[in-house]
């Protein structure tokens, strides 16, 4: 009878540890346009990911990004928020 708790006990136990912690977390991204001027930074995009802090971290960075249009040069920076 202990050996059967005890074993199921371990088990609780690994796959408490071997499951990931998935939870909603938001990625809020920024648009700032430079000129000679100065700069001008504006909410761009917000995007919320269900999966692992990491995770949701480095698909949030893959958002940013940077070029020029017809309002000059511009820099997208994103975060978790």
């Amino acid at each position: 009878m202990k050996k059967t708790i005890l074993f199921a006990s371990a088990l609780l136990v690994a796959g408490t540890l071997f499951t990931s912690c998935k939870k909603d977390y938001r990625c809020e991204c920024t648009k700032t346009y430079t000129s000679g001027s100065g700069s001008s930074t504006s909410n761009y995009s917000v995007y919320t990911y269900k999966d692992t802090r990491n995770r949701a971290e480095t698909r949030c960075n893959e958002n940013a990004s940077s070029g020029a249009d017809l309002g000059g040069n511009y820099s997208i920076n994103c975060a978790i928020k």
